[in-house]
């Protein structure tokens, strides 16, 4: 059998041209890459470093250039990496999940996928389109590295119009998942550090000069105007552009200026604004003489004015709950549609009109089906706990992902916070960075609010205060913060006593409280890990929280129970973090309707119901 080798890249490096990544990927003509790869566990990287710990891609390969099964046979003596003999891993998907021996693996795995592929037209161009992959990913295709990217939950592609041959071709893939410590999250996390290619995979074909990038939303608090930009990618940057939204018949031309840039500004009669109770989309076609993207997009407006949060001019309570990406039943990453209505299905079902996706950017479909469903968004990057702050190179990485996740779901209607941070202790460098970072989000997208999920402070003078205190809190526009008195502070029995000190005229949200209970485990309201113990600390909190006089909405740790090594306690957790509303086994435990039956007052009292 002809040998698959792992170790010789390239007689030279060849990346890829960079590109914007392509915004609308699933409504543009692609070809999926998704379902079964290759691989090899690879933890001492033997296939990228040689014996004297050199990358193999950094210097010639004496052997002609071919990389893997390229590779003719008996031309290195790593003869023990063949993909042809290799299991198979399912891509979109972690690792952990799938293979028992791979559940804790922190390391290097290669991935293979073999396709052919033929041009609808010779001069369109082609790229390849990766959801995310966790958390470092070196890319090749027919031998040539098209590039490296960092960051586990912002997708990534490489052109390969020039790489790619008319027939059979092989992609493979090197990920690492090891966690770092100048890495966005860092070292310690309180979630499953899953591995892989965990998102779609697909090659998307463009004409030679193509419609890479637009935002199309409503202004900045305005009720019909439309603003944004179009923005073109090939030889013919200067062209014509419509647009046009059939159903309000309305049809704007627009001249790409010679960068391929065009400002949108539209003013719509008739408009219908997207809501929670109607979450209106409308078909936007954007179309030059070669090509016509389609999307469905909502108009709204979500703004702050004192301590209210008004969704269209009207005042909104959030009703929300806090997510993993992670499908509680099968133990493993959430990746697909299905996974997305599932979770976000138990959302509308606890009267939620608000998720909290933590601690990272989740996948596209959780978005695009809050859109269809009318649920808002709360979207976050990995700045957790603590990051380095004084490290050019993790700011550097957290802006990337911050511009990643941005320019992804900068037209969805449903999204309306941008979260810098989770938990992070005051310091001024971490302030300064967080700072950094929402200008950022500001100078990218006006339109939306800027939050983080701050810390509790007490007071020393008296134990039954307690204060939310935090320099970067000037800068957003809305005071979140997450506490848990009656779980790692004291008993439930707390919140009867607790007075808040919160001086700032803004809303305030809680981003996080709970406490753990295993489902199905009963006892008195006194017994930990209980149901009750669970129930009886969501009615005292609830009872407490709505004594603050700027209490705009909450998001409960968390809908699902999920996976987590911070938490071994046998019988109990097991590798857990138990907190959840809803058990492992998809059952519901007692304070999920405790949160259900406060939500359906809050919404009756905003006239939601």
């Amino acid at each position: 059998m002809r040998s698959v080798i792992l170790s010789l890249i390239l007689v030279l490096p060849v990346f890829a041209r960079a590109q914007e990544i392509l915004v609308n990927v699933y409504n543009r003509n692609i070809l999926s890459l998704n379902g079964k790869w290759s691989y090899i566990i690879d933890p001492y990287e033997n296939g990228y470093y040689d014996y004297r710990y050199e990358p193999y891609d950094k210097n010639p390969n004496p052997y002609g250039g071919y990389f893997l099964d390229r590779q003719p046979a008996g031309k290195s003596e790593l003869l023990e990496y063949n993909f042809d003999r290799s299991p198979v891993l399912t891509v979109p998907g972690d690792w952990n999940s799938q293979d028992d021996k791979l559940l804790y693996y922190e390391g290097t795995i290669w991935y293979r996928r073999q396709f052919e592929y033929t041009k609808d037209k010779p001069s369109n161009r082609l790229f390849i389109y990766f959801g995310a992959a966790n958390y470092e990913a070196h890319v090749y295709l027919n031998g040539k590295k098209l590039g490296q990217h960092t960051g586990g939950f912002t997708p990534f592609q490489y052109e390969i119009t020039d790489f790619i041959h008319e027939g059979r071709n092989s992609v493979v893939v090197k990920v690492d998942n090891r966690r770092r410590r100048d890495g966005v999250p860092t070292l310690n996390t309180d979630w499953w550090n899953y591995g892989g290619i965990t998102r779609d995979v697909m090659i998307v074909e463009v004409p030679e000069t193509f419609i890479a990038d637009y935002c199309i939303q409503m202004a900045k608090g305005q009720n019909n105007n439309i603003s944004g930009f179009i923005r073109l990618n090939g030889p013919v940057k200067a062209q014509k552009v419509k647009v046009e939204i059939p159903e309000l018949k309305s049809v704007t031309e627009f001249t790409t200026d010679e960068n391929g840039t065009a400002k949108v500004e539209i003013t719509l009669k008739n408009l219908v604004h997207w809501s929670t109770d109607n979450p209106k989309l409308y078909t936007v076609n954007i179309a030059t003489a070669n090509e016509t993207v389609c999307e469905k997009i909502g108009f709204r407006n979500i703004e702050t004015r004192g301590t209210d949060i008004l969704l269209n001019g009207k005042p909104v309570f959030l009703r929300g709950i806090c997510i993993h990406e992670e499908n509680p039943m099968r133990g493993g990453r959430a990746y697909s549609a299905e996974d997305a209505l599932q979770l976000l299905n138990w959302a509308k079902e606890l009267n939620c009109n608000y998720v909290r996706l933590a601690h990272y950017p989740h996948n596209e479909y959780m978005a695009r089906l809050a859109d269809e469903m009318g649920i808002l968004i709360w979207e976050e990057i990995p700045v957790y706990w603590t990051i380095l702050w004084d490290d050019p190179a993790t700011f550097k990485n957290a802006k990337s992902q911050l511009t990643g996740l941005i320019n992804r779901d900068k037209n969805r209607a449903s999204v309306i916070i941008w979260s810098m941070a989770n938990e992070t202790p005051v310091s001024e460098e971490r302030t300064s960075f967080l700072k950094n970072l929402s200008a950022h989000a500001r100078e990218l997208d006006d339109t939306r609010l800027i939050s983080a999920a701050m810390e509790v402070h007490r007071d020393p003078g008296n134990p039954n205060y307690r204060i939310v205190e935090d320099p970067f809190a000037d800068y957003v526009d809305i005071i979140n913060f997450n506490q848990y008195i009656g779980w790692y502070d004291g008993l439930p029995s707390l919140c009867d006593e607790v007075n808040w000190i919160i001086s700032y005229n803004k809303p305030v949200m809680i981003s996080e409280f709970g406490a753990g209970a295993l489902q199905g485990l009963h006892g008195d309201a006194l017994t930990r890990w209980t149901e009750e113990y669970q129930e009886d600390l969501y009615k005292r909190t609830l009872s407490m929280l709505s004594k603050i006089p700027q209490f705009r909405g909450l998001s409960p740790w968390i809908l699902c129970d999920f996976r987590s090594p911070r938490r071994p306690l046998p019988g109990i957790q097991d590798g857990w973090n138990r907190k959840g509303l809803i058990g492992e086994n998809g059952t519901k435990k007692k304070a999920f309707y405790v949160l259900q039956e406060f939500y359906m007052q809050k919404a009756k009292e905003y006239g939601d119901w």
